[in-house]
């Protein structure tokens, strides 16, 4: 079994197996591809010769990956990662490149070491993508080690323990604070806001209410990736992972809203999350609320300080808990 990069160093050591043992002291999920994976991904255009870095990717972008060499354009540069669109049919597709340090998203290639502080790479950079590689500018990675961005649950519609569920709730809006009290920056406060909105058709356990709400927040908020994008990013992922029947009706909705209201790198993470493609962080507190993991250090690593995305993404990861046993299981 062979992962997509097969060069050797001058000791006629696979640079891939040496990032396989990197991925494993990270912790980081494994699987290789076949040797005609690797064969394939070489097929098409010759990649721009440049000596490449190993990487852990998601299989989220292994087609891109694994498919002809493209161009690409960065659309963001910043420490910890660098993002590029890859034009396709409908609205092409986003892979980045990540530092160790960064949030582990369902479209990245991550890095085994941490930000230098440092853009990875000018915003003017060219980039390819594919032949079993990214180049951006000066910065070439290798797929060497791959993760599976889709949490694999101990079924279909996993039981939550409730002392988790509730544990996540007190944590995310403070202990003893109404959930009408919660605010995120560049979204509208008050009853009249989309999360208050929000929140109505959970009571009413409406989800058609429920997204009509997302015409409001697909598009809300500054960013790269708006507050009120990854709140329905959240959502999205949490009922298709928790099994709800309404699910891809659902996911279908958000997504076609998000087509014209939001930015590229947001509609390719609600597409992830359509497919039940989440943050390494989203994913690790799905396996605490279904006990296989302490619960505590996966939720604190979610809602880290200053990490705005996340605690929005908690939030709608709240939204599906509660739709879910608000109109399945109460019935």
């Amino acid at each position: 079994m062979r992962t997509i990069d097969q060069t050797t160093d001058q000791d006629g050591r696979s640079q891939a197996a040496t990032a396989r043992g990197r991925a494993a002291h990270v912790a980081l999920g494994t699987i290789p591809l076949p040797r005609s994976s690797a064969a394939a991904a070489r097929a098409g255009s010759t990649p721009r010769q440049v000596t490449a870095v190993p990487a852990a990717a998601s299989t989220g972008v292994a087609a891109l990956l694994r498919g002809p060499v493209r161009r690409a354009q960065v659309i963001a540069s910043t420490p910890t990662g660098v993002y590029l669109h890859v034009p396709g049919e409908r609205d092409g597709d986003v892979v980045g490149v990540l530092t160790s340090d960064a949030a582990r998203l369902p479209l990245g290639c991550v890095l085994f070491r941490p930000s230098t502080g440092r853009p990875l790479v000018p915003p003017t950079a060219t980039a390819e993508v594919g032949g079993g590689r990214v180049v951006v500018g000066h910065l070439a990675v290798s797929a060497a080690a791959w993760w599976d961005p889709r949490p694999r649950l101990p079924s279909a519609r996993p039981a939550l323990l409730p002392e988790g569920v509730r544990q996540l709730r007190s944590t995310l809006y403070g202990e003893g604070v109404p959930h009408s009290a919660f605010e995120l920056p560049g979204l509208p406060t008050g009853p009249g806001g989309p999360l208050a909105a929000l929140r109505g058709a959970v009571r009413r356990a409406d989800l058609d209410a429920a997204l009509r709400t997302a015409s409001r927040l697909i598009g809300l908020g500054p960013g790269l990736t708006p507050a009120g994008d990854d709140v329905m990013a959240g959502t999205v992922a949490g009922l298709v992972l928790l099994g709800h029947p309404a699910a891809p009706r659902f996911a279908a909705g958000v997504t076609a809203l998000a087509a014209c209201r939001t930015t590229e790198l947001s509609r390719a993470l609600l597409r992830h999350a359509a497919a039940g493609r989440v943050s390494g962080e989203y994913a690790a507190v799905l396996h605490a609320l279904v006990g296989e993991r302490p619960l505590a250090p996966t939720v604190d690593a979610l809602l880290a300080p200053g990490s705005t995305g996340n605690r929005a993404t908690a939030l709608g990861l709240c939204t599906a808990i509660d739709l879910v046993e608000r109109t399945t299981r109460t019935r």
